[in-house]
């Protein structure tokens, strides 16, 4: 492989893994800011589990006002709740399709967002070890197959210089 090719790929796979990392970082930077809004807007009330996954709940809720709330992207941090349950949310006042299950917080976004980074980086340690491990072979190959110069003669032997007992 063409070495330059080679270090332009590697540079690829190092802005990938950034990418991946950085990701993480707006991961928990986004909860982060959720929860600061939410903390700075705070209301809680009793809610319905209409339907949960491991990745989203869909909750109804009624306001101190009257109205009733079913957030359309669901509530943060919705592992471990079931269909049928009834928890208490916190939300936002001023928008309440901001949500989440009480006591929960951006720090559980942590451990997801670290899993992230680290299976992205591990990716791209394997990718870039596998593509170094496939270019040496293939140095390797084609220098055991150059052809000698046709000045060099493969067959003759260095022969010792004959030394006389005079």
């Amino acid at each position: 492989m063409n070495p330059t090719i080679l270090r332009r790929v590697q540079i690829v796979l190092l802005l990938l893994g950034m990418v991946v990392t950085t990701m993480g970082l707006v991961l928990v930077a986004g909860c982060h800011r959720n929860d600061r809004q939410i903390d700075e807007n705070r209301a809680t009330v009793m809610a319905d589990v209409v339907s949960a996954d491991r990745l989203h709940a869909a909750v109804n809720f009624q306001t101190p006002d009257g109205e009733f709330h079913s957030p359309r992207l669901g509530l943060l941090y919705p592992t471990e709740l079931t269909q049928g349950q009834r928890i208490s949310v916190e939300y936002d006042v001023t928008n309440p399709d901001l949500a989440r299950p009480a006591g929960r917080s951006w720090t559980l976004a942590i451990i997801p967002a670290l899993s992230i980074a680290v299976v992205g980086w591990l990716v791209v340690g394997v990718v870039m070890i596998a593509l170094s491990e496939i270019n040496r072979r293939i140095l390797a190959r084609s220098s055991a197959a150059t052809p000698v110069h046709p000045d060099q003669d493969e067959t003759t032997e260095t022969e010792a210089p004959e030394t006389s007992n005079a």
